[in-house]
């Protein structure tokens, strides 16, 4: 666990439906069409930015592969920023109804509660970056990207490990 990482679900917003609140120190900022508060952090995505996240993020948890369609992407955006998909436009929307009680669970164990800590955690970590308290390194043995705290050494950040959602991923 990194230090000062809030550990309590994610809660992701429209844009057009939260006041807008002055940025502090600490919250990423990319736009404003999607709002994620997460502990007293503020994060705010233009839909690009928010929407390549999200679908790395479902990527990551070994749901979907790179290269979702408009209607599979839109499906996914609807599920991270409602948590359910009412009424599907994709085959992915009709896959995540079917597979409802595979992706839910308690809270910090759901398929959305993963998709929004792992896209909080993306933009955390580059917010990090961008104000110079991580470093990004290359690990030449494992063929990764990391990161490192400059003024602590040369030891790479572990971030906590995600669960995989392979066995009911979505396969067109």
């Amino acid at each position: 666990m990194m230090p000062g990482y809030p550990r309590t679900m994610p809660r992701v917003l429209k844009a057009s439906t939260v006041e807008r609140k002055k940025t502090r120190r600490g919250n990423y900022e990319s736009g404003t069409d999607y709002v994620l508060e997460y502990g007293n952090l503020r994060f705010s995505f233009n839909e690009r930015d928010f929407s390549q996240r999200v679908e790395q993020a479902a990527v990551r948890l070994g749901f979907v592969t790179p290269g979702l369609t408009f209607a599979e992407l839109n499906d996914l955006l609807h599920l991270a920023v409602s948590g359910e998909i009412e009424e599907p436009s994709s085959e992915l929307g009709v896959h995540v109804t079917h597979h409802w009680e595979d992706l839910t669970g308690p809270g910090n164990q759901s398929f959305v509660h993963w998709l929004r800590r792992l896209v909080f955690r993306g933009a955390w970590l580059d917010q990090r970056v961008k104000e110079g308290e991580l470093d990004i390194v290359f690990d030449e043995a494992r063929q990764t990207f990391g990161y490192i705290q400059p003024d602590r050494g040369p030891e790479t950040i572990e971030l906590a490990k995600e669960p995989s959602w392979r066995r009911v991923a979505f396969r067109r």
